[in-house]
């Protein structure tokens, strides 16, 4: 919406509509542009009378834009990156010292956008940079969506240039801190342009939803670029952007800050020997923008505001509850209903969301749907849910120390954000999901046939063993219901089938109410095996069938396993 009415103001101002003398002689900042269209939107925002009427409205908007055009008189600037030109990602530290802006934690940047004909930033280095060649910080800088650096930080300071060029050009900047808190921050100190406007830099706009993700290793994306579970840990294999978290928000359009240090828990932090390690608890840390000593400053709770709080805590925890489970889980859903608690008393707007079993570790989650259950007594709320995280695929390879790679975080931020859709009643996209995954599998007969079928729980196998297969092919119907499609969506169905004694089985996805069908095929007439990966398009909104014709002979057996539906767009 901010993005209308900016680009309408545009327009406008280009009717030369008239700046008044006192307005002209007042200096405007890029944060009074930004807060005059939050509030003319509706939002919290700054009520500017520009040209004096006496009335805040779009005319206003315009007006203050026009003192940001161009003069055609080029000059080099030094913007400071505060938070009146820039916008702050994540939990950042401004030095005002030193006039530095550190990115702090996993994912914590500085986005802005800057016009000129050349521009490049000062990228300063804390104590990180005299640690080992395999433990030193990790950024990258983005410009307009493309990567331009992407670099281990080891010198206490540099100039990056964001682009040149002889014409003035506008671009959408972005520096993030790709690896972890306790590795050391990245600073950024100084935006140099050359340009013929007043105000070159302006921040990033605001997102309409904001995300907070509390987590550990998983989160940070640590070894999410390792070779193999074998490999040992390395900055330059944590990558944020690979994190489910960046993915999430990414697909959402959404902004998002991340609490997050790896080997860290709610009541235990990963332990070797079951003892418990009381010195990495996250709760202990929320309050403050970083562990490491530079940072660990207040953090203030009541400026930052969350549509959804994501904890994926409880991996480190089981290290210490397993080796006495029934005696420490008690302790753990304590812990975790306690720091529910701390959420809800510094974002009682927030909707919460928790999960856990990336890495496994699943025998804490019912702990965890205590825990939930306690809140929603306790706070008389349901605005919280829990879902269990699929335990990462070996077929698709590890990261390092076993860590989730790119492809599972990329599986796991296609779930999170289906449900954080759910949490905020949006329309989901159903990307990269197995829209097949909560359907019902069901076998009907009619006529003389006669089956028995069974349904293996542990990896969604199907068997139906026929006694008398009927006059047809349609005597016995398999079917897999309650799979929702989208209009215009792009499906990738797979799936595999066993036979005996039957061949050529006739399968389709059809609409449940018209009938219509959206794909059909064949088994082969010949093998007693058949594997499928192929894609369609659904036409409509519909809740839909996938349909197997296994009728027609005496005496036979069918198995149908590794059924998926994919929305790949």
């Amino acid at each position: 919406m901010k993005r209308y009415i900016l680009v309408a103001a545009a327009a406008l101002a280009a009717a030369t509509i008239a700046v008044t003398t006192a307005s002209a002689a007042v200096k405007y900042t890029a944060a009074d542009l930004r807060g005059l269209g939050d509030h003319i939107v509706g939002k919290a925002g700054s009520a500017i009378d520009v040209d004096g009427d006496s009335i805040v409205d779009t005319f206003d908007l315009v007006a203050l834009r026009k003192q940001f055009d161009h003069t055609g008189v080029f000059t080099k600037q030094d913007v400071p990156v505060t938070e009146e030109n820039v916008k702050y990602t994540g939990r950042n530290y401004y030095d005002s010292d030193s006039g530095t802006a550190w990115l702090v934690l996993s994912g914590s940047a500085v986005d802005f956008i800057v016009n000129g004909k050349s521009a490049e930033i000062t990228i300063n280095g804390d104590y990180g940079i005299s640690n080992g060649i395999d433990q030193k910080p990790r950024y990258a800088v983005i410009v307009d969506g493309e990567v331009i650096l992407d670099e281990l930080l080891d010198v206490k300071k540099k100039t990056v240039k964001l682009f040149e060029g002889t014409e003035p050009r506008t671009a959408h900047v972005r520096v993030i801190h790709l690896s972890e808190a306790t590795n050391g921050a990245v600073g950024v100190s100084n935006i140099k342009v050359d340009t013929d406007i007043s105000v070159p830099v302006v921040p990033e706009f605001t997102k309409d939803i904001s995300i907070e993700f509390i987590g550990d290793s998983i989160t940070c994306a640590y070894g999410v670029e390792g070779e193999n579970q074998y490999e040992s840990f390395k900055t330059s294999t944590e990558n944020f952007m690979k994190s489910y978290a960046y993915l999430t928000a990414q697909q959402l359009d959404a902004d998002y800050s991340c609490v997050s240090y790896s080997g860290y828990g709610i009541v235990s932090g990963y332990s070797s020997s079951g003892v418990k390690n009381d010195g990495s608890l996250l709760p202990q840390f929320y309050d403050i923008i970083g562990r490491p000593t530079s940072y660990a400053k207040e953090w203030d709770h009541s400026a930052h505001s969350y549509d959804v709080i994501v904890v994926n805590l409880g991996t480190n925890d089981d290290t210490y509850v397993s080796k006495e489970f029934d005696v420490r889980s008690p302790e753990f859903t304590k812990g975790y209903t306690e720091f529910l608690g701390k959420l809800h008393t510094v974002h009682p707007e927030s909707y919460i969301i928790c999960t856990l079993g990336t890495m496994g570790c699943t025998e804490l989650y019912p702990c965890i749907e205590q825990a939930v259950e306690a809140y929603r007594k306790e706070y008389g709320t349901d605005r919280i849910m829990c879902y269990e995280s699929a335990t990462q695929d070996m077929n698709d390879g590890l990261g390092s120390d076993w860590h989730p790679n790119e492809i599972t975080q990329q599986k796991s931020a296609y779930v999170l954000a289906d449900k954080i859709c759910q949490a905020l009643g949006r329309n989901s996209d159903q990307q990269g999901l197995d829209v097949a995954a909560g359907s019902t599998i069901r076998t009907v007969t009619s006529d003389t046939a006669m089956m028995s079928d069974y349904l293996n729980d542990w990896d969604r196998s199907y068997y139906v063993t026929t006694v008398t297969g009927g006059s047809g092919k349609g005597s016995i119907q398999t079917s897999v219901s309650g799979i929702q499609l989208k209009r215009n969506g792009k499906y990738r169905l797979m799936l595999s089938l066993r036979t005996e004694n039957i061949k050529g089985i006739p399968f389709f996805v059809r609409n449940m109410e018209t009938g219509k069908v959206y794909y059909e095929g064949k088994t082969d007439d010949e093998s007693g095996s058949f594997s499928l990966e192929d894609e369609f398009t659904s036409p409509e909104d519909a809740e839909c069938e996938i349909v197997f014709m296994v009728g027609g002979t005496d005496s036979s057996r069918f198995t149908l396993s590794e059924l998926k539906l994919i929305r790949l767009e």
